[in-house]
């Protein structure tokens, strides 16, 4: 009888679990969050856990472990595992939009919360979250107007920033912390702008899409999730693209703390600034070549070599890429959508993608110049002898995809970076406040530094 009254008051407490709100659940999780982090810092604050050599210093701090980063975590040779799960993982447990995961990809919701709380959300646990998100998603009005008398001429990630900026006079975080309240809850007033933000850059994207490309008129669907409005709200009706933005979003959502746009979110939120003003931060360094924009240059590269030879009568095949790589490398350039910064084989993310392609589009002329590119491409540049990664990244594959939905403006494709990238940077950003991390100030050296301290240590 003990055994029967157990089991079933297990099964009334998963049962309110499954059915729990975001917030609910983050809010039973912090004692014990808070808890580990305390303990952590006792156990192993005095230890070493990495040295830093003056390639390091110089070089951007690549690689150096000092950053607290829980929502993913990149591997050199695995990839990347958002809460310990790689991707073909959450294409297989997480709800899609007609629900089993069987059905479709993984929708952003569903990601979003898993990142936020380590656990796989239900079916209604995301339903409940497209319902708040739908529901927080109108701009105010002069966020509009602002958006609206913008030149056309201005370049789409500009106007996003500005209109993610031109939103922070929503910011209950900011309001909470001018009426005094205690720093113990600053999470819920973090996670409140957090899901706003969420709610409001899909609107932000579109509208940007739309004055700039078109008429400015912005139309949604709101019996749809995140991503199928968001397409709607673009102009685009094709259920294939909707699948494809699904997938978009989820896999470009994070890449552990030290990317550029996610440590400056991070960074910029240590001040205490609110998560409007921390994620146009990482706006602007997201709108830096070396970082989002590098999808359309994959895209441009592609088309100029496909035009090249279809101009020269020439068959593109794995002999011209050749000629056509060797010359981009010899004049000193990059070949786009290769190599990475920490992976050290084909990066997860690209596979997946030409998974997609594979399935949706296995005859679409630049993807037959992808796959080629992909056979021969490695071996190339192992050859070259400058790249430590031949492989491709997730660069490599996004745009084509794009392109193939008559999603052509790649001016553009960064913004829709911008929207996937601020799931994963600003769950992090709830857990910095959750957990009290506090303002990150790194010690700088100079270079007349390092010469005196290595001075006569022969």
């Amino acid at each position: 009888m003990l055994f029967a009254f157990g089991g079933a008051r297990r099964a009334v407490v998963a049962q309110a679990r499954a059915s729990s709100t975001l917030k609910e659940v983050l809010a039973a999780q912090l004692p014990a969050k808070q808890a580990e982090l305390k303990a952590l810092k006792q156990e192993f604050g005095s230890m070493k856990i990495d040295e830093v050599s003056v390639d390091q210093c110089l070089g951007g701090a690549r690689s150096v472990k000092c950053m607290l980063w829980e929502t993913s975590l990149l591997d050199a040779n695995e990839g990347i595992r958002f809460r310990g799960h790689t991707i073909p993982e959450l294409q297989e447990v997480l709800p899609t939009f007609k629900g089993p995961a069987s059905a479709g990809e993984p929708i952003p919701e569903a990601l979003t919360w898993l990142l936020l709380t380590g656990e796989i959300p239900t079916k209604a646990q995301c339903d409940g979250l497209t319902a708040e998100l739908h529901a927080r998603s109108a701009l105010p009005e002069h966020v509009v107007s602002m958006m609206n008398a913008l030149p056309k001429s201005t370049h789409p990630m500009t106007q996003f920033a500005l209109g993610l900026q031109a939103c922070q006079t929503e910011s209950k975080f900011a309001q909470a912390y001018q009426d005094g309240v205690h720093k113990s809850t600053y999470w819920e007033h973090a996670y409140e702008d957090i899901i706003d933000v969420f709610a409001k850059l899909p609107e932000i994207a579109a509208l940007v899409y739309r004055n700039t490309y078109f008429d400015g008129v912005v139309k949604r669907d709101r019996t749809l999730d995140y991503s199928g409005n968001f397409c709607r709200m673009l102009g685009m009706d094709d259920p294939g693209f909707d699948e494809l933005m699904r997938l978009y979003l989820v896999i470009h959502s994070d890449h552990e703390g030290g990317n550029a746009s996610a440590h400056t979110t991070h960074l910029v939120g240590s001040t205490l600034a609110d998560p409007y003003l921390s994620y146009v931060a990482g706006l602007n360094s997201l709108a830096g070549p070396l970082h989002g924009l590098a999808n359309q240059e994959v895209l441009r590269w592609i088309q100029e070599l496909k035009a090249k030879f279809d101009a020269e009568g020439k068959e593109v095949n794995e002999q011209t890429i050749t000629e056509f790589a060797w010359d981009t490398l010899k004049a000193g350039k990059v070949i786009p959508g290769y190599g990475h910064a920490v992976l050290r084989q084909t990066d997860p993310r690209y596979t997946c993608q030409r998974e997609f392609a594979n399935k949706h589009m296995p005859d679409d002329p630049l993807f037959k110049v992808v796959d080629t590119i992909y056979a021969v491409m490695p071996s190339i540049l192992t050859e070259h002898g400058k790249t430590k990664n031949p492989y491709p990244n997730v660069d490599s594959h996004s745009g084509v995809l794009l392109w193939h939905y008559g999603f052509t403006q790649y001016n553009y494709y960064t913004v829709l970076f911008g929207v996937s990238r601020a799931l994963g940077a600003l769950s992090q950003l709830f857990w910095d406040r959750a957990l009290g991390l506090p303002l990150e100030r790194p010690k700088s050296v100079t270079s007349a530094w390092i010469r005196n301290h290595f001075a006569g240590s022969d």
